[in-house]
């Protein structure tokens, strides 16, 4: 089942468990039963603490296997083979089980210890999914480590009758106690936030006692995380407020542009963004959305939505930007219900099913593509008058058999049952002709919106609401500083951002040492 490089690599990592650890297996004489029961003998040969426990029918999801300990009944099940994204989460399921320690802070490890009430949680995903690992992991960490925590994760490809009888049409979706808990990807820190009633408050109280910071960065990709390392490189106190640190990042699947490193994934790098400015004495606050930017004399302030306030001699602004929708009838109202903006996460639910894709850009181009061999047709629909994505991409589209180009067609409404999207309206503006599609799903890709709405009236911002900045990072605002995709810079690449914040951490550097003496050194807050 697994390739002999990876059983290398997999190995070493069991040899950290230290307790036995027990698979309990549900399978039948299906096809998917054969390879989990091939993933599974894997496995148990690879370490000498893993053993493997076979049954058949009962009334558990089949195939499916449980992760747990001889005599014990730990909440952790996979309805699903877990390759592919999930592949991690599998090794961090037997490695926690099997007693090597998370790496969660003492504070969370203890929060999720005093849950109290079941919870059982079920998480539909899939495997071609960056989002759904997070949630996976995170879940399956707090079975660890509280017994009112159980949780399974279902791959909605191998279980597809259940995701329609139950109208899951974007992942990962999570049930809690049997009613849908949350749609997206989430931490430990946003999952305990919904449960535990009390913590935002106490974070809340927290943050507030903050002392003043040299720099105080807003907003957690790669402009931010840049920033922070270039701050903090300088020994002044540096603080990041981030509503989800890696920001858009972490919905990126491939990227292959990232100068010196050929290939990798956005959640990856997302994590070494967050380990690289953890190395420094930097303040990171995370799940923090910024909602008011208050000049100051001497400081300026960043008031949250949770209604605490954060103080920084210099702010860089570094919040962003977000998919741009389509603001027609009936797209909110079935967002994750046939509405999408992810393919990659959200398509093998709509296999063999019609599709539309919003956007003749490269984004919505590879959309097409990549859909065509999920879905049984794809209509994809350009505003212009031709596609702007590259050429070589239009070729490869053109070639294939289900899909059907659009041009000069502007999207109107999406319609729906009142459960789910059954069509949408287009209008050809060449003609000005109304046309109908019958489809079951919507996939919008028509480009990106600075995440400004919080700053107008306090910046100065262009038309498209990007933050306007010179050649320093320096807003209208003396001692504010912006970079990343928020801005005018042009080009929204990673690699830009990334330059875009050291410069701007730089520039406020130099800035403090023309206009004031550092805060005090002192411990972060905790």
């Amino acid at each position: 089942m697994l390739d002999a490089d990876l059983k290398v690599q997999l190995k070493a990592y069991l040899e950290k468990i230290t307790r036995p650890v027990q698979l309990s297996a549900a399978l039948d004489d299906s096809g998917k039963s054969q390879e989990m029961q091939a993933l599974l003998d894997d496995l148990v040969l690879l370490s000498d603490k893993i053993t493997l426990v076979e049954h058949r029918g009962g009334d558990v999801r089949t195939p499916s296997f449980a992760v747990t300990r001889p005599g014990e009944d730990l909440g952790i099940r996979f309805a699903g083979i877990p390759l592919g994204h999930e592949f991690t989460s599998l090794v961090l399921a037997l490695l926690h089980v099997g007693g090597h320690p998370s790496k969660a802070g003492a504070e969370l490890i203890e929060q999720i210890g005093r849950l109290e009430g079941e919870h059982a949680f079920e998480t539909y995903i899939s495997l071609s999914c960056q989002n759904c690992p997070d949630v996976v992991q995170a879940l399956n960490l707090m079975a660890v480590l509280n017994p009112n925590i159980r949780h399974v994760t279902i791959d909605g490809a191998l279980f597809q009758d259940e995701v329609e009888r139950r109208e899951v049409m974007s992942v990962p979706t999570v049930y809690r106690n049997g009613e849908v808990f949350g749609q997206g990807r989430m931490g430990v820190e946003e999952i305990l936030a919904k449960l535990d009633t009390g913590a935002a408050a106490r974070e809340a109280a927290r943050i507030d006692a903050r002392a003043p910071f040299d720099v105080l960065i807003v907003g957690g990709g790669p402009a931010g995380a840049a920033a922070a390392v270039y701050a903090a490189r300088k020994g002044i106190r540096t603080g990041i407020a981030a509503e989800r640190f890696g920001g858009q990042v972490l919905d990126t699947l491939g990227i292959e542009n990232f100068i010196s490193v050929p290939e990798t994934e956005g959640p990856k790098m997302a994590a070494q963004l967050e380990q690289h400015v953890r190395q420094y004495e930097v303040d990171i606050m995370n799940l923090q959305r910024a909602e008011a930017l208050l000049p100051g004399p001497d400081y300026t302030t960043v008031k949250l939505a949770n209604g605490a306030s954060l103080k920084g001699r210099t702010v860089i602004l570094s919040t962003g930007a977000r998919w741009r929708q389509m603001n027609v009838p009936g797209e909110e109202q079935y967002r994750n219900k046939g509405v999408a903006y992810c393919p990659h996460c959200d398509g093998p639910l709509f296999k063999g099913k019609r599709v539309a894709v919003i956007g003749g850009g490269n984004s919505g181009v590879e959309a097409a593509i990549d859909l065509a061999g999920i879905v049984r047709h794809v209509t994809l629909i350009e505003f212009d008058a031709k596609l702007r994505a590259d050429e070589v991409l239009q070729r490869k589209l053109h070639s294939l058999g289900n899909v059907t180009v659009i041009t000069s067609g502007q999207t109107t409404e999406v319609l729906g049952d009142g459960q789910r999207v059954t069509g949408l309206v287009y209008k050809d503006r060449a003609g000005g002709d109304a046309h109908r599609l019958e489809l079951e799903g919507v996939f919008v890709q028509i480009g990106l919106l600075p995440n400004t709405e919080w700053l107008k009236g306090t910046v100065a911002l262009s038309p498209r609401g990007e933050i306007e900045v010179d050649a320093h990072g320096r807003t209208s605002l003396p001692g504010v500083f912006a970079a990343g995709d928020a801005t005018t810079t042009p080009y929204k690449q990673i690699v830009i951002a990334m330059g875009e914040g050291s410069k701007a951490a730089l520039s406020a550097f130099d800035h403090l040492i023309r206009t004031t003496a550092p805060a005090e050194t002192d411990s972060i807050a905790a």
